[in-house]
């Protein structure tokens, strides 16, 4: 706990509600979106470079620790301060710095939402791809320390291919600035890479450089049922072997589509097994002629029902995504949330082996994610409450020993933060491990960022 000594110093630091140490005040600080708890020391909300270089030098001298958090929209408790310590809240620098149409770059403060900055990019004509699930609420400090993905990564890549410079605070106060506005970059070591997905173990991020791409000028999407979750895999294989990139490819298996049918009226007729959903983008004179092109390429697995969009006409076949969250709930009260991502050639095989995984555990295994990465999200619903916690646990091994059997990796876009470190030495190597800690305790040499999280 802080000392009488400790508060005075952050409240000075931090005049007003930019400090808060009550446990009634800080208690909404202490978990993020993995409903994992730990009563936060503190909370403070740095709104200048000079306040966080103060902050990060007084945490440094008296060891305290500090855990970075914007929006909290993260799964695996990369936000929740367990162990103790004073939360840094970036929400408050939440400034645009700049968007450039002649640099192709924009450059943002931490707490910027991700929405906010797209469409300010695209007040310009401008695009910046990567749109994780959390789009609209969460931000792109969040987004660079996990290295989110999200639908657009299959043909756009995700966060890291977008990053080409930063600004930081170390422990102690020292302020680096890494990478630059250029679009291609060789020289030295890649230290602002080495910062994206470090989730926020190496240095409280202050301001970030994003590459732009010029802004699509027309997208077009497909939602297609079929018959057997086979068929889907199969449809999605041909897809790439006609030689179409899709924005997008969405899957959701037998099990997403029944949760979803608790929610909202099913586009797809009874007895539809799996759907993918498909985005398009490019010209307005050539996408019409690609989207007859990957209609065509899905046409041999005998789609049961196509459903078609352009331009605003997309959304009501988004939207049926973005209720599988709150569906989800419909089916049992507690859910582990993984973010898997497997070889595309082993898709099929996981997720056969994940579902029957699920069914000798007798909990209901959601499976649905980004098919055109190998990304799959598997949601395991149990009920703690009716006994069921440890199930779901013994199942969540399993699920991840699937996995890395087939060459996978235990997360793809969310991190690993505390529900994956007790694994992480299932995937990396004991050596690799002890260079990533020495790695840290560079920047870090005390532990006080984030510590007991990642790696």
């Amino acid at each position: 706990m802080l000392t009488a000594t400790q508060k005075r110093f952050l409240t000075d630091l931090f005049p007003g509600d930019a400090c808060v140490l009550t446990p009634e005040e800080t208690c909404a600080f202490g978990a993020d979106s993995s409903r994992i708890f730990a009563q936060p020391w503190a909370v403070v909300r740095p709104e200048t470079l000079d306040q966080t270089r103060s902050l990060l030098k007084w945490a440094h001298e008296e060891r305290v620790p500090l855990f970075p958090r914007s929006r909290g929209t993260n799964v695996v408790g990369d936000c929740t301060p367990k162990g103790g310590g004073v939360v840094v809240s970036a929400l408050r620098m939440n400034r645009i710095v700049e968007v450039s149409g002649d640099d192709f770059v924009a450059v943002a403060q931490p707490g910027v939402v991700t929405a906010d900055l797209q469409r300010a990019c695209e007040a310009k004509g401008l695009f910046y791809p990567p749109d994780p699930a959390s789009v609209r609420i969460s931000t792109i400090g969040g987004n660079v320390s996990t290295n989110a993905g999200g639908m657009r990564a299959v043909k756009y890549g995700v966060t890291r291919d977008y990053v080409l410079g930063l600004e930081a605070v170390l422990p102690g106060g020292e302020v680096i600035r890494t990478g630059g506005r250029t679009h291609k970059n060789v020289v030295g070591l890649d230290l602002t890479r080495l910062f994206v997905g470090a989730e926020g173990t190496l240095g409280f991020i202050t301001e970030v450089t994003l590459k732009l791409l010029p802004r699509p000028e027309a997208s077009a999407s497909v939602l297609a049922g079929f018959a057997a979750l086979e068929a889907a895999l199969d449809a999605a294989r041909d897809v790439f072997r006609a030689g179409i990139l899709p924005v997008a490819m969405e899957f959701m298996a037998d099990e997403v589509l029944r949760a979803l049918a608790k929610v909202t009226d099913a586009p797809w007729p009874q007895g539809t097994q799996a759907v993918l959903l498909l985005k398009l983008d490019g010209s307005g004179e050539t996408l019409p002629l690609e989207l007859k092109r990957l209609e065509t390429a899905l046409a041999p697995s005998s789609p049961s029902f196509m459903a078609r969009g352009m331009g605003a006409d997309e959304e009501a076949l988004w939207e049926v995504r973005r209720l599988i969250n709150p569906a989800s709930f419909r089916v049992a009260p507690d859910k582990m949330s993984d973010d898997v991502t497997v070889p595309r050639g082993r898709v099929a095989e996981a997720v056969a082996r994940i579902r029957d995984a699920g069914r000798e555990a007798g909990l209901t295994v959601l499976v649905f994610g980004h098919l055109g990465d190998g990304n799959l999200h598997v949601n395991i619903m149990h009920d703690a409450a009716g006994g069921e916690g440890e199930r779901a646990r013994t199942l969540k091994e399993t699920v991840l020993g699937i996995v890395l059997d087939v060459g996978g990796t235990m997360s793809g876009e969310h991190g690993v933060g505390l529900t994956k470190r007790p694994y992480i030495d299932r995937q990396i190597g004991g050596r690799e491990l002890e260079i990533m800690r020495q790695v840290k305790a560079v920047f870090d040499p005390h532990g006080i960022l984030n510590p007991g999280k990642a790696y």
